[in-house]
């Protein structure tokens, strides 16, 4: 099979390393890039998970089975979504007989390529840099070109941008594949697969949105679908998957990447946590903006899932694990119906466990340490992904009728997520005040929350939440809500100060979204999105600690 120039020059690199004058030095180069992959790989902690399915009949593990199966697929899709180039890439390291060939393998497919997602997209193998756009688009396309072209060619923006096409080049000109055709090799087996599980399952609700969504990767229409999924009931699955999310997309923010979440739902912790979603109107009014700046269009709905994960595909699998999502992303959808939010409590608690519980020590005094705790994560994630419902969606930007997620393009995505974690922290508070939440707990809402932000920095700063972390992280402390303790070497919170802090922030975001300014995000952005040396101090201190985990499921139940 002949190689690209790209390809052979990593199989070269593979096979001999870098060209150089001395055999010592090559050696030492050597030593020295196993080393410093054996320190990347340690960040991510590997943990083998057994959620309980004891409950479930023999008909919904046959369902289950199958979802899994799909799941894998999606993993397939993703992986080419990162970058086309991906699997040769991988067969260059499984072809080279380089002496970290082991390490190189399982930091691809922990990454899904040859670069570090928890060091801003650096390649730990070969040298060519990770495209903004990903595999969404030709890697060369700058956002300069792509907006030219969208303003020359306006006839064609739709399919351009549409969340459901890559882009590709012939000659001159840009053209929009559907993923219906560009991914056909795994979306129709991936369809006969949902296919199979909705003719198995007896729940009717569960084998509408299978049907449903089967019939979406072949026809790239995700609407209906959409909505039976925010209709599925008395089922103990729950499973999400198809093109979702669009942190992928750095280049435009507009490009869906497939992801798989097989769950199972816990049905106790569900409905202890549901009881919120009956406050997200007042929620919306309780925002700390003038009464214009509301939506009170967007569905109420929104019910709330906790659930454990069997198992992942897709965007759900590489680097950073989600511990919460809330979806559809299609405002269509949140306007009918709402929105689902999904806790993925085993993922959630053996971060806490591995990570944010162990971190507390390090970033706050002691007497204000011990005030990070379980639950308050867990409320914060929670309310995270009700914030995610509340706030601007459509919206008018001079005279036009659009949706902040166009106007802002590839900034939405670290804004609406900084958003929705001080938006959550404000709600808490507001539970608090009508004496669902004890009151007497703010300082552990406070400590949990300036940890986790903690947590999420150490993601990088060029990544939607860490970027969106480190905004929060410096606006919060200009404002006074934590101070650095000189003697303790650590921070302390002032839990006045915060509370009016998030007040505040709350409002900026809710402003700059209404108002769709992607100039104003740039500024917000340009003076916040970054980290001072008492913040980078604290980050290194945590070098035993893992900044995120990767969880192993059955490939079977």
């Amino acid at each position: 099979m002949r190689s690209t120039p790209f390809i052979a020059l990593l199989l070269a690199t593979a096979a001999c390393g870098e060209a150089d004058n001395s055999g010592q030095q090559a050696a030492s180069g050597e030593t020295s890039a196993a080393s410093s992959l054996t320190a990347s790989r340690a960040k991510i902690a590997r943990i083998e998970m057994a959620p309980d399915l004891s409950f479930l009949s023999a008909e919904d593990k046959q369902v289950v089975n199958l979802l899994i199966q799909a799941g894998n697929l999606m993993s397939e899709i993703y992986l080419r979504q990162v970058s086309e180039e991906n699997p040769q890439v991988r067969a260059a390291i499984e072809a080279g007989n380089a002496p970290n060939k082991a390490a190189l393998l399982d930091m691809f497919d922990l990454h899904f390529g040859p670069w570090d997602s928890l060091a801003e997209g650096e390649p730990f193998f070969g040298d060519k840099p990770q495209p903004a756009g990903a595999g969404f688009y030709p890697a060369d396309l700058t956002k300069a070109d792509f907006d030219a072209y969208l303003a020359a060619n306006p006839a064609e923006k739709a399919a351009l941008t549409s969340p459901y096409t890559v882009v590709r080049r012939d000659g001159a000109k840009l053209v929009a594949v559907p993923y219906s055709q560009a991914y056909k090799q795994w979306l129709e087996p991936a369809a006969k697969l949902l296919d199979q599980a909705a003719d198995i399952t007896s729940n009717a609700s569960l084998k509408r949105f299978l049907k449903l969504r089967a019939t979406a990767f072949r026809t790239d229409d995700y609407f209906e679908s959409e909505l039976a999924w925010m209709d599925l009931e008395d089922t103990p699955i729950e499973v999400a998957i198809g093109p979702c999310e669009v942190y992928t997309d750095g280049l435009y923010g507009a490009k869906t990447a497939f992801e798989a979440f097989v769950t199972v739902k816990d049905p106790k912790e569900s409905a202890a946590l549901d009881k919120y979603k009956r406050y997200l109107r007042d929620m919306e009014a309780n925002l700390p903006v003038a009464d214009g700046l509301k939506n009170f269009q967007r569905g109420f709905e929104s019910p709330i899932v906790v659930v454990e994960q069997v198992h992942g595909g897709g965007d759900n699998v590489p680097g950073v694990q989600t511990v919460a999502f809330n979806l559809p992303n299609d405002e269509r959808v949140r306007e009918a119906k709402g929105a689902k939010k999904v806790i993925l409590a085993n993922v959630l608690g053996a971060k806490y466990e591995r990570i944010l519980k162990p971190m507390a020590s390090l970033v706050l005094v002691p007497e204000q340490a011990g005030f990070v705790n379980e639950k308050y994560m867990t409320l914060e994630t929670v309310f995270h992904e009700l914030s995610h419902s509340l706030g601007p969606g459509s919206i008018v930007v001079n005279g036009r009728k659009t949706t902040v997620d166009k106007e802002l393009k590839e900034l939405n995505s670290g804004i609406e997520e900084a958003k929705a974690d001080a938006m959550g922290v404000w709600n808490i508070a507001f539970m608090m005040s009508k004496g669902e939440i004890p009151a007497a707990e703010k300082p552990q809402l406070y400590a949990t929350y300036l940890a986790g932000l903690f947590r999420a920095m150490r993601f990088g700063i060029d990544e939607a939440h860490g970027q969106g972390a480190a905004a929060q992280y410096s606006y919060l402390k200009a404002k006074g809500a934590f101070a650095w303790d000189e003697g303790a070497k650590r921070f302390r919170v002032d839990d006045a100060k915060m509370e009016t802090a998030v007040r505040d922030l709350v409002g900026e975001f809710v402003k700059l979204q209404h108002a769709g300014d992607y100039a104003g995000v740039q500024a917000f952005y340009a003076k916040y999105a970054k980290l001072d040396a008492h913040a980078e101090s604290v980050i290194a201190s945590m070098a035993a600690i893992p900044v995120d985990i990767q969880p192993v499921y059955p490939e079977k139940v």
